[in-house]
């Protein structure tokens, strides 16, 4: 019995495992690219003001879309944003938002705080000239010489 057992479950593992390595890896949406990037660098504080060059990303499950925006920031929070069409107009985006999710939004590290609706879609607001500059990379040293 306990033999049987123990074969069951190799095969089950060994499947999983040969399964795991036929998936090829997901590719990063525009949210997830823009996240690590001001991960990897940090940005500077957003301060009071309207910013008519703000990234607005909305992602339900694994599916990701990005657009350019506006936004409006008071007292270092989010008070509203703005999607920009095609044509340069403006619509705000208005959802029915869960706890209201919307309210008191902060901003850390040149990233809004998740907004969230009833229908689980996840709204932030991105700063993308907030993001430091690149560092430099460290220099390499010499090799030894027969001196």
């Amino acid at each position: 019995m306990i033999k049987k057992l123990l074969i069951a479950v190799t095969l089950l593992l060994t499947t999983a495992q040969i399964k795991a390595q036929n998936e090829e890896p997901r590719e990063l949406t525009c949210y997830n690219k823009w996240s690590q990037k001001f991960d990897e660098r940090g940005a500077e504080e957003v301060e009071d003001g309207v910013y008519t060059d703000v990234i607005i990303t909305s992602r339900i499950g694994s599916k990701a879309n990005c657009w350019s925006g506006k936004a409006e920031v008071r007292n270092h929070k989010l008070i509203k944003c703005w999607i920009i069409k095609e044509d340069n107009s403006e619509e705000e985006v208005t959802r029915t938002w869960k706890n209201n999710s919307n309210k008191e939004v902060s901003i850390i590290n040149g990233v809004s705080s998740s907004m969230i609706t009833v229908h689980n879609e996840l709204i932030n607001v991105l700063w993308p000239k907030k993001i430091k500059a690149k560092k430099a990379a460290a220099k390499k040293a010499p090799e030894p010489t027969d001196d």
